[in-house]
């Protein structure tokens, strides 16, 4: 099948306008003058020109932009990364400021290399960004660090406003997605957070369209709010490349506006869910329904 042919089989709602404007530009210029890495590049996220160039937004990619995991999934270079930055925070730190960003988002490769799995220079970039924008919200998005659970409350004494880890997949397709992942690991990383820091909202992803029932994803939605999840993200799968895995179902609008009132229905206290939506997508609005629903949720706790 040629690239036309593939590209005329995706519905419509998937086509994305493209917006290059100054603040898309500059944003780029800026990110390469910084040495940065963005999740937004890397993993080609379909809404990099609207965060971009509409919303000034992006998510940062810290500890390089070579993954030790080959998930099967994602489009992130794979290997085995040589260095290790300890001047990447405070640089990430400055270009929050220069952004003049409310919410930030943090993300990171996985260092299976490392014996902290990047947990020291992940806290650390929490602690510089809130020492440089103390009114800026931060939500970090880890892999699971191998399970090491002192890693994972390492980066939680640093107290992000929002711990993000995503389960990716359903339980039956998991080890077939993820590379090294398990699906119970990350069940447990996320509950295991939420011990830690009670207060702090914990949030997770699930990718579409990989095979999975209709069953599946509410059995997915329902092992996360057992596990104390907070807030839900779903998205469309889509294929970065030949070698990743094909999509066996593109999801319409209508189907992901019912995944989402489901969702809420369960107990989450924000869902977004559409073809394009992805972990990190309007994360703004997702930290504010959390603090809105904790809110609401101690007030009704003081009058029962």
């Amino acid at each position: 099948m040629s690239k036309k042919e593939e590209y005329v089989r995706k519905p419509e709602w998937l086509k994305i306008k493209l917006n290059t404007n100054e603040h898309y530009t500059g944003l780029k210029k800026m990110m390469r003058e910084k040495n940065l890495h963005t999740v937004c590049e890397e993993a080609k996220c379909p809404n990099i020109h609207e965060c971009w160039a509409v919303r000034r937004t992006a998510t940062f990619m810290i500890l390089g932009d070579t993954c030790t995991r080959a998930c099967r999934f994602c489009a992130v270079k794979t290997g085995l990364p040589t260095e290790l930055d300890w001047a990447e925070p405070e640089r990430v730190a400055d270009s929050v400021v220069l952004m003049n960003l409310k919410h930030v988002v943090v993300t990171a490769v996985a260092r299976d290399d490392l014996k902290d799995g990047g947990s020291a220079v992940f806290a650390e970039t929490v602690l510089a960004i809130r020492r440089k924008n103390p009114f800026t919200s931060i939500e970090v998005l880890p892999s699971d660090m191998g399970g090491v659970y002192e890693n994972l409350e390492t980066l939680m004494n640093a107290k992000p406003d929002i711990l993000n880890h995503n389960i990716e997949t359903v339980r039956r397709l998991s080890d077939r997605v993820r590379a090294r992942a398990k699906y119970e690991r990350s069940l447990e990383f996320l509950r295991r957070a939420k011990e830690m820091q009670p207060q702090i909202p914990t949030k997770s992803s699930l990718m579409i369209g990989l095979g999975e029932t209709r069953e599946e994803i509410i059995e997915t939605m329902d092992d996360l709010r057992a596990n104390n999840v907070d807030i839900m993200t779903i998205g469309q799968y889509l294929q970065p490349s030949k070698k990743h895995l094909k999509v066996e179902k593109y999801y319409t609008p209508e189907e992901f506006a019912e995944f989402k009132e489901i969702a809420l229905s369960k107990g989450f206290s924000h869902c977004e869910a559409g073809p394009l939506v992805r972990s990190s997508y309007h994360a703004d609005e997702q930290v504010n329904a959390a603090a809105k629903k904790k809110q609401l949720d101690g007030e009704k706790a003081m009058n029962a």
